[in-house]
């Protein structure tokens, strides 16, 4: 193939909109991209090469050949791109087509149709609903459902004949409940018909026909004193009612839009989409794409919203994002919201997008450490925290009294998750009197805290106390009170049952037991409460000795301690020499002390 000579080429090329194809020296597409003036778009990759970024410029190395096709609009470009895309998948262009396949819910069409799962639409088999990127949201769907209304899950033929021939019996779901036995001709079609149509209303997300059937059936069944009927009823409509009141996310009023975020760096881009109806997520998904040239982020975001909405089937009149869209496709409006229920939405999908890159980033490090154990621990412990950041270093605190008396509280310090014992800190209460874990815990997050901020010190990344939501309130309490609240995270672990609590939250979370965050949380726990302890023996000792000494003639408080800091113990006082003692005594105070000390 000759030469390529742009210089001759890019002065004939047409001011429309359309799409261009790259080809290399053995004749294969290298790049397909769109314009909305094709001559300007072209001329842009030979000019001002400097300016380029090394794999642009090596793709303009490359190219040996070029073709158009004029389309009458931008947005058909972008349609002819994306096919073009998919078909000849050229080394320079993003790849559009997502390998995964989602399961659909499909609804059969049959005499008495059911409820199945399949991953490849055929539209002869019934009407499907999906993709669903969550399987878990779909499982939970199907589950809801079947509590509902009691459809079939058999695979009988249910032709009316076959009926009547009396060619099926019963199975258990009848006999537990879950079917009316449409096999045997025990369940009216009409009846069974209305439920389908309520059930494909909730597939599509509208829940208000089903919530009205079931409050007309509970009010029939109290009319007619069949109290037992009407709590049935009742039941079903909270079931759905729940349901509904947990995936709703914000105002019900917003009907149908979807919801798009992109954040990028220089080699990726990620991706959130959230399909909301009346308020409720019914579908949601992440994803990374890796970047080939030097996207222009706007045109790259409308190209995986046109794939996403092809994927997912959806014709939302409403498109959300958090970056312009390159063109507006027909009949959808673009929004870029500010405030109100849709920045909401919005939020909420950048930080599903935020999450899922810090997530990637801590795994791609998990990954270079060599399966590192300890950067495996962290950020298992970041992702069942929920933490922004890894926990590379935390602070454990515990209280230690007997009987309220030599209260002391310790902090013990973990970094890289191994303990880092040069950091340890104990406390002695100084404003609080009597066993009082909730006090004492407020005074020393006060202290710590606010010498660490007062020597511009490092801060933790996590604090764990060790108790319940009593002492992780007065910590909370106590950060709030030194401006550091919502700063570092921080949790509570109560003994009995390994309940982790959150700030404001009642309910613990439970982290499996053989997890290797929980044992990281408890091992902390445990290190705090031995240093305790062992502070909390040592000054109980020291103030049993002290107390010892007071009662010899001449030794007061002040000096008992000023012997106690020379010589450690009863035992090593006792081997003192006089001359050693006098230091600390003076001549005459020594050879008396001596005398009584060897009757001790």
């Amino acid at each position: 193939m000759s030469t390529f000579d742009p210089k001759s080429i890019l002065p004939s090329l047409p001011e429309d909109p359309g799409v261009y194809r790259y080809f290399d020296e053995a004749g294969t597409i290298i790049y397909i991209g769109k314009a909305k003036n094709l001559k300007n778009r072209v001329s842009s990759y030979f000019t001002n090469t400097k300016g380029k970024d090394n794999k642009t410029r090596r793709l303009v190395s490359q190219i040996r050949k070029l073709e158009f096709t004029i389309v009458h609009s931008e947005f058909d470009a972008l349609l002819l791109e994306n096919t073009l895309i998919k078909q000849f998948q050229p080394k320079y262009n993003i790849l559009l087509r997502d390998d995964k396949t989602y399961p659909f819910i499909c609804l059969t069409r049959e005499r008495f149709p059911k409820l199945v799962t399949e991953r490849r639409i055929n539209h002869a088999m019934g009407t499907f609903f999906g993709p669903y990127a969550n399987p878990k949201l779909m499982n939970a769907l199907l589950e809801m459902l079947h509590q509902l209304y009691p459809l079939r899950t058999c695979a009988l033929n249910l032709k009316e004949s076959q009926i009547e021939a009396g060619k099926y019996k019963v199975c258990l779901e009848y006999h537990i409940g879950n079917c009316k036995g449409p096999c045997e001709g025990l369940e009216q079609e009409a009846r069974y018909m209305e439920y389908i149509d309520q059930v494909s209303q909730i597939l599509k997300g509208n829940y208000q026909k089903a919530k009205t059937f079931f409050i007309g059936q509970m009010q029939d069944a109290s009319t007619r004193l069949a109290f037992e009927q009407a709590q049935e009823w009742k039941e079903k409509w909270q079931l759905l009612e729940n349901f509904q009141a947990k995936s709703t996310v914000v105002n019900p009023s917003i009907h149908d839009v979807d919801v798009f975020s992109m954040v990028s760096d220089e080699s990726l881009a990620y991706i959130n989409f959230m399909k909301v109806i009346n308020g409720t997520i019914l579908q949601s998904q992440t994803w990374e794409v890796k970047k080939k040239l030097e996207e222009d982020e706007a045109e790259l975001l409308t190209m995986l919203i046109w794939e996403k909405r092809d994927q997912f089937q959806s014709k939302a009149k409403e498109i959300i994002t958090n970056i312009p869209m390159s063109i507006e496709f027909e009949g959808a409006k673009n929004t870029l919201p500010s405030q109100g229920d849709k920045r909401k939405l919005l939020d909420m999908s950048l930080k599903n997008v935020l999450y899922f890159r810090k997530e990637k980033a801590d795994r791609k490090a998990a990954e270079e450490s060599g399966g590192d154990r300890k950067m495996r621990v962290m950020i298992k412990l970041k992702n069942d925290l929920r933490l922004n950041d890894l926990p590379k270093h935390i602070e454990c605190f515990d209280n230690s009294n007997l009987q309220g008396t030599n209260p002391v509280s310790a902090m013990v310090c973990f970094k890289n998750s191994l303990p880092s014992k040069k950091d340890y800190r104990t406390f002695t209460p100084k404003t609080v009197e009597g066993p009082d874990d909730f006090a004492t815990m407020y005074e020393v997050i006060t202290r710590r805290y606010t010498r660490l901020l007062e020597e511009e010190a490092e801060l933790p990344d996590l604090i764990i106390v060790d108790g319940g939501k009593g002492q992780l309130s007065s910590a909370c309490d106590a950060l709030k009170a030194i401006g550091l609240y919502g700063q570092i995270p921080i949790i509570g672990i109560a003994k009995r049952l390994e309940e982790i609590y959150f700030p404001e939250d009642s309910l613990p979370l439970y982290i499996d037991k053989k997890s290797e965050s929980l044992k990281l949380i408890q091992q902390l726990r445990d290190e705090a409460h031995r240093f305790g302890i062992t502070a909390h023996r040592n000054k109980r000792s020291k103030n049993f000795i002290v107390s010892q000494l007071e009662t010899m003639d001449g030794i007061g408080k002040l000096t008992a301690a000023k012997l106690l800091k020379a010589f450690g113990t009863v035992a090593q006082l006792k081997e003192a020499s006089e001359e050693d003692l006098a230091k600390v005594l003076g001549k005459m105070k020594a050879l008396q002390f001596k005398k009584q000390l060897d009757n001790l």
